[in-house]
């Protein structure tokens, strides 16, 4: 994990989303998973880019299974973004920064 992107867990991010005053990005991911692996740097880097006006946060499906049920996660690696405490934007798979920042001016 970098400084920029923590790992949460079921608990952690219920909390986290609940007290967030900025927009909350979720990377639903596991170890074993190489897309997973392959959208870290990109969502460290976009976290680190974005500090200011969003929170990135990762939840291992594997040891966390209610969050990833709560919100229908069938694969990974999913993205959701939060804004509010409400689901606003949802990639499921491989994305680029790009995409990220497109989200991200959506809320």
């Amino acid at each position: 994990m970098s400084d920029n992107v923590t790992q949460v867990t079921d608990e952690s991010f219920a909390e986290l989303l609940e007290n967030s005053d900025t927009p909350v990005l979720i990377d639903f991911f596991a170890t074993w998973c190489g897309p997973c692996t392959a959208i870290a740097p990109i969502l460290d880097e976009f976290a680190g880019e974005n500090s200011d006006k969003l929170k990135v946060v990762k939840l291992n499906v594997d040891e966390n299974p209610k969050t990833p049920a709560k919100y229908g996660v069938r694969g990974i690696p999913t993205l959701i973004l939060f804004n509010q405490g409400k689901e606003v934007d949802k990639v499921v798979g491989m994305t680029s920064k790009d995409n990220l920042e497109k989200m991200l001016a959506g809320v």
